[in-house]
């Protein structure tokens, strides 16, 4: 097989390299699967330079995400597999970077009928933390308003869908013309520039125009990817709910708990990757809604598609472009390409 196997730390996704490796053999409690996309993440970038907070032991496989198609079924001949041979799947295993991986059951799921591996590779980490955050946490209900930040982002993209599925009015928040327009393509109802400082202003000035009661004063839910929690709390409604979901802005910022407690609001924190050890029964819960979604045509993948990565050579550049912050949705490498096999 090829991979993209680190032996030590690099400076950056360009220095990552392809190796030739030996294609791994069926294990006891795992499937072989042949990757045909592999999803990037923020994380990956941070893994490869020995900062993240999960750091393999060396040699190591790059890459989490993934969607392909079963070669072997786990070994163990008194395991129920789920799966059989030639089953399409996605899920998230260390080693994606790669042509072949070897993956547990609990990790994986069937690709949604008509969806291609490219947008289910960017499945398994966007859609439950958007849904863990506005249904399990937030408890969307229909008619609320949800602000959602870096909405033309991965989880900004799944949660813009979410929001809408579940009946609410969302205002989108995004850095570039571009990125406002795919924000509407996938159903915000307003888009502001979150540039302008003034934006809580803007947030404001909609609810004050479309909205009445409480409701005049501000959003219900803000879901915050980036850390603006703090200027969010200038332009909520009574009893919001603000879901801290991540800090990409790279800054842990300080709260005015003042206006926490002064509009009666609930800061919510969700750390998606944790319900697996402490809520596991929630998992399941989370992925039937994810699923039900899809089947009922309200959610779709959220692939950027202004520019294609194929082959794993493309991975260092998919993953210099995912860093530069102007892409949008998901950037997926398509690890095979449908016409010629790596």
């Amino acid at each position: 097989m090829r991979a993209i196997q680190l032996s030590e730390y690099v400076k950056g996704p360009l220095d990552l390299k392809v190796d030739d490796l030996p294609t791994p053999s069926p294990a006891p409690d795992k499937y072989l699967i042949e990757i045909h996309s592999a999803g990037t993440n923020f994380f990956d970038l941070l893994q490869i330079q020995g900062k993240y907070q999960h750091q393999p032991a060396f040699p190591w496989i790059s890459g989490m995400e993934f969607a392909g198609t079963i070669l072997a079924t786990p070994t163990d001949s008194k395991a129920a597999n789920r799966y059989k041979v030639g089953d399409k799947v996605f899920g998230a295993n260390q080693g994606a970077y790669a042509t072949h991986i070897l993956a547990p059951e609990v990790a994986l799921f069937p690709v949604p009928s008509g969806w291609s591996f490219e947008d289910a590779a960017g499945l398994f980490v966007t859609a439950p933390t958007s849904y863990g955050g506005l249904v399990t946490r937030a408890n969307v209900q229909p008619g609320e308003w949800v602000l959602v930040h870096a909405a033309a982002g991965g989880v900004g993209l799944a949660a813009v869908q979410i929001a809408k599925a579940k009946g609410a009015t969302v205002i989108a928040t995004a850095g570039t013309e571009r990125k406002r327009s795919i924000a509407r393509e996938f159903g915000a109802d307003y888009v502001i520039d979150y540039r302008n400082d003034k934006w809580p202003d803007e947030v404001k000035r909609i609810c004050k125009e479309k909205r009445t009661g409480n409701g005049r004063a501000g959003v219900d839910i803000v879901y915050d990817p980036v850390g603006m929690i703090d200027q969010s709390l200038k332009c909520v409604a009574w009893n919001a709910r603000l879901l801290v979901i991540g800090f990409a802005a790279g800054k842990i910022e300080k709260v005015a708990l003042n206006r926490v407690l002064l509009k009666n609001v609930s800061l919510v924190g969700l750390h998606w990757g944790q319900y697996a050890n402490f809520e596991t029964e929630t998992v399941g819960v989370v992925w039937k809604g994810i699923f039900d979604l899809i089947a009922q045509g309200k959610f779709k993948g959220i692939t950027f598609k202004d520019e294609t990565f194929v082959g794993l050579d493309s991975v260092p550049r998919a993953l210099k472009a995912l860093g530069s912050r102007d892409t949008w949705g998901k950037v997926v490498v398509k690890v095979i390409d449908e016409k010629s096999r790596l």
